[in-house]
């Protein structure tokens, strides 16, 4: 397989989720909440490791992704990921 094709090949089995309404590609649909937090870091999108991450519902409601829980994540959802409360 030349470079080219390769490069065309990982292309095509990327997809794009919003997290804090930023595009983040994907390549794999099984990920934890770290996982996903690191490809929003990687992709520019301004947050960090502890934030809390969750998932935005059809209903418009939001479901917390801890970062060791695994989901399957597909094209177009969208994720916020915001600082935890600090009551220190």
């Amino acid at each position: 397989m030349t470079e080219a094709a390769t490069v065309a090949s990982v292309q095509a089995r990327t997809f794009t989720i919003t997290v804090n309404d930023l595009p983040v590609p994907l390549s794999e649909h099984r990920l934890d909440g770290a996982q996903i937090k690191a490809a929003a870091i990687a992709a520019g999108v301004p947050i960090q490791p502890d934030f809390v991450l969750s998932r935005v519902l059809p209903d418009g409601k939001q479901e917390i992704v801890t970062d060791d829980q695994v989901i399957s994540v597909h094209q177009g959802e969208a994720f916020w990921a915001i600082p935890g409360d600090d009551n220190s």
